[in-house]
Parts: C-alpha cells; structure tokens; sequence
C-alpha cells in the first residue's frame, strides 16, 4: 500500500508500491515534490479511513471466494471445474512474474506508455466485464421472479469441417447472464472513459474473487512453494531495484484495490490514494481457500484452519501497514503476509496433531477424481468465467493452458 498521484497504479504483480523514493520526504515527513513543492498530506482520520477500508475490501473476496471455491471444487460441469497449481507451476511461477515484471519495464521505457496502456485497458475492460458478471451470476436469482422464463442462449465458434471440425467456443448463457453482462458492460465503460477508483475497486474485487475462486491448489506443499517463491519475489524487486517503481507509475489496469486518503476532504473527486495490489490478495487467497477444503475434507464439522488463517492474514496487513506507516516506505505485503497465513495453521496443525493430514491432503480428490483434465484446446461453456479463461488461452498452442496466478 502507499500513497499514489491520480492516475498511477501499481506493479503487474500486486505488491504494494511507494511511487516516491525514500528521499521525497522531507524531516518532518511530509512528501514533496522536487524537494520544494509539498504534496498533500493526509489526516489521521483520513489515513485510517483508507487503511481499513482497503483491509476490508481485501477480506470480502478471500472470504466468499474461499467459500465458493468448495462449491466449484465439487461442480458436475467440466467446463466450470477450477484451473489446479501444481508444484511444477508453483515452482516455475515467480520466474516466470519475475519475466513478466521485466518485459513490463522495458516495453514502458522502449514503447509509448499511451499506447501500451490503451491496449492493457481493452485487454482489462473485456476480462473486466466478464469477472464482474460471473461474480453478480449467484446474487441475481434473488432479483428474477420465479414464474420469468429464463431462456437460454448457445454462442458457437467452431474451426474446420466435417470430421476435422473442432469447437473454439461454446459458449452457453441465459437471461440472467445477459442482465449481469449488461451491468458489468456499463462498470466497463464508466472505467475506460472515466478511470474512476469506484470503478476500478469493483473491477478489481471481480479479478480477486474469481482468482480465490477457480485458483486450487492441489495441496498444502505446493501452497508453501508458491508462497515462499513469491515472497523472495516480492523483497527482491521492492528492496533491490526500481522497476516494481517504474511499472507502478507507468501501468494503468484495475488490479489494485484503492481508496482515498482525501476523501473527507474532496468526496468522490479525491486524488490521493492508499492501494493495495490483487497479487496481495488472490495469493494468499488461494492458500486460505485450501485450508477452508482442509477443514471440510475432516468432516467434523469446524472450521479451524480456515479462520485461523484468515486471522493471520488480519494480522500480516495489519502488521504491512502499521511497518510502512513507521518507516514512510513501501513494504512488500508477502513480506509479512507469508509466514503469518503458513505459520499459524502449521502451528495449530502441529498442536493438534494434525500436521501429517494437512500435508498429505490432495485438493484434486475433491474434485471428480473419476473426470479426466481436460487436455484439448479449448471447449468453453458454461458461464461468463469460463469465456473469460479461454479468452487468456493461447490460440497457438494445441493444449489447453492452465491458469496461474500470472493470469490476474
């Protein structure tokens, strides 16, 4: 998290980005600008109004998509099981947003940042519409009368002939999607044409819910393999070098979580923000909603290593904060957030007796272990999130790609 001019946003990865280098504050710790124009500085109020709203918009989506993750995890239809992380992924992973931080640099310092950002904001407006969509899909029953007839749609994209036809899309909606795609359809618009942080923070929750969601990890060590890459990632390009800070003022895409530290000043108008990336939010997201499919898989009826973690996730943003609140500089949120959301249920595994369990459980059990994966590029159906899965896979490639983290 950290203070940010209107219309900067933060790195690809999510962590959290100080847009001003150390020596841009002053003794008194007020920022300036060229070490004479002094820039806006927020009020204890309005600084714990944008802290702890960020908090809690970081909480709704790991708690609702922790728990709709169990539900997708135990779909009929192939077409909506979750993308699963391997170790192998898990292991390749950093390396990989290590590449795509990077590429993101240099295209910003080679290329126009106008165009590139134009570009990204279509990208992001699509995937946008989608996310949102598929997140409003279960609310919208309750808006529909039951004597309304619901019909159904079928969008149908094939390659070829005869017996070499193959299906690119098919695509399956009904009324209600085409209701939750029409109001995404204007969030959409109200973003490109306006970049406002409303807009952005719905967009942005749509992204991380659906990443808790259709993210799995297929056990508890490929989850510690994740996290522990990721958190070395996140120290090295905060701490050691300046294109985290580059690609966080030259990137423009809903994927952060915003909110002003003027708002009781200047209303909905407010310029000065406090943020907080999706990486920080969907990573240990996923470990959490893990845990929560632990806790069912045990049939006893608790809940226990899902709210511990949930509270040590509390506990690591809060601890982020109150750090970069201290030291006037950006923090690395996986800094603080990896060892509290792994240590604390490993502690309360080990104090159980339960340790073996935990990292012996397979999260691919739970999943139709009688279905196959699907292998073939790509049959889409189902649900707006599912086109939008397609939508990132690589039309090159005969096999279908899975999904990671990188994707949001």
């Amino acid at each position: 998290m950290a203070d940010v001019d209107q219309g900067s946003s933060p790195p690809s990865d999510g962590a959290p980005q100080a847009l001003d280098p150390p020596n841009a504050i002053d003794t008194n710790g007020t920022d300036v600008v060229n070490a004479t124009v002094a820039k806006f500085v927020a009020t204890p109020e309005g600084t714990a109004l944008a802290y702890g709203s960020l908090v809690f918009m970081a909480l709704l989506p790991i708690f609702f998509g922790a728990l709709r993750s169990v539900s997708c995890s135990k779909s009929k239809n192939s077409s909506d099981m979750p993308e699963t992380i391997t170790s192998r992924d898990a292991a390749r992973f950093p390396i990989i947003a290590s590449c795509t931080l990077f590429g993101l640099y240099l295209f910003f310092k080679i290329f126009s940042q106008e165009y590139i950002n134009l570009l990204l904001s279509i990208y992001f407006f699509v995937l946008g519409i989608l996310a949102l969509s598929h997140t409003m899909s279960p609310f919208m029953n309750r808006f529909f009368p039951d004597n309304l007839a619901i019909k159904q749609y079928q969008l149908l994209f094939t390659q070829g002939s005869g017996e070499s036809k193959e299906e690119i899309v098919n695509y399956e909606f009904d009324t209600k999607d085409l209701v939750c795609l029409a109001i995404s359809s204007v969030v959409g618009v109200w973003y490109v044409l306006k970049k406002h942080w409303v807009a952005n923070n719905l967009f942005g929750l749509a992204f991380a819910l659906n990443g808790v969601e259709l993210l799995h990890l297929n056990n508890v060590s490929t989850g510690c393999i994740l996290l522990g890459g990721l958190f070395v990632y996140d120290v090295f390009w905060v701490f050691g070098t300046n294109v985290m800070v580059t690609v966080a003022k030259s990137f423009e895409a809903p994927i952060k979580l915003v909110f002003p530290q003027d708002l009781l000043e200047r209303g909905l108008e407010a310029s000065n923000f406090a943020m907080l990336g999706l990486g920080d939010v969907v990573i240990p997201g996923i470990f959490i909603a893990l845990l929560l499919r632990f806790d069912v898989s045990l049939k006893k009826n608790t809940r226990t290593y899902f709210y511990t973690s949930f509270l040590a996730y509390i506990f690591g943003l809060g601890l982020t904060i109150f750090v970069m609140h201290m030291y006037k500089h950006a923090q690395p949120a996986l800094l603080y957030l990896v060892p509290a959301c792994v240590g604390f249920p490993v502690l309360v595994a080990l104090v159980k007796g339960e340790l073996t369990e935990m990292f012996s459980y397979e999260s691919a059990d739970e999943v139709l272990p009688h279905t196959p994966r699907l292998t073939h590029f790509p049959t889409v159906s189902g649900s707006p999130a599912s086109l939008a899965n397609s939508m990132q896979s690589s039309p090159s490639s005969p096999r279908r790609r899975r999904h990671t983290p990188a994707d949001m």
